[in-house]
């Protein structure tokens, strides 16, 4: 197990992260540019080397129910690996975490895109933008009614 001033040491080379003194000696690691209300990556770092990593974003991390992650007992490369995930997380919009890309074809070969960005789901024939729409379910709809089928 890393020792506290170990783990502060490797929380301090984040240089997007903010330090912040709490009671009782613990720390919090803040990412001021969170595109979330949640800023805080590392919560209550205390010096017996407990700690928390916000990975509430992450869907490969098994988190509790306020999505932290207890670093108590991370390797080195573990704890830089989740706190560069947390606040990845945390700098990308909901649609960059989970792209959504999906062809559709018609009966002639013609392919169509569909893709998930920002808001909302946009429909491509290559580079033109064929059409917007505020749903998944607007955008498919749209493709069957136009005679495609998700391939």
């Amino acid at each position: 197990m890393l020792s506290f001033d170990e783990k502060q040491a490797i929380l301090d080379q984040f240089e997007e992260l903010k330090k912040n003194e709490i009671s009782l000696g613990r720390l919090n690691y803040h990412y001021e540019e969170s595109l979330y209300d949640k800023k805080n990556v590392v919560y209550h770092l205390h010096p017996n080397g407990n700690g928390f990593v916000y990975a509430g974003l992450l869907d490969d991390k098994e988190t509790d129910d306020r999505g932290m992650v207890n670093i108590r007992d991370f390797s080195e490369e573990a704890l830089k690996e989740i706190v560069r995930e947390a606040i990845d997380s945390l700098s990308m919009t909901e649609a960059e975490r989970h792209p959504l890309l999906e062809e559709w074809e018609n009966r002639s070969g013609e392919l169509l895109v569909l893709l998930k960005e920002d808001d909302g789901y946009n429909v491509y024939g290559g580079e033109r933008l064929e059409g917007s729409f505020r749903s998944y379910e607007e955008a498919s709809d749209f493709l069957e009614q136009e005679g495609f089928r998700n391939i």
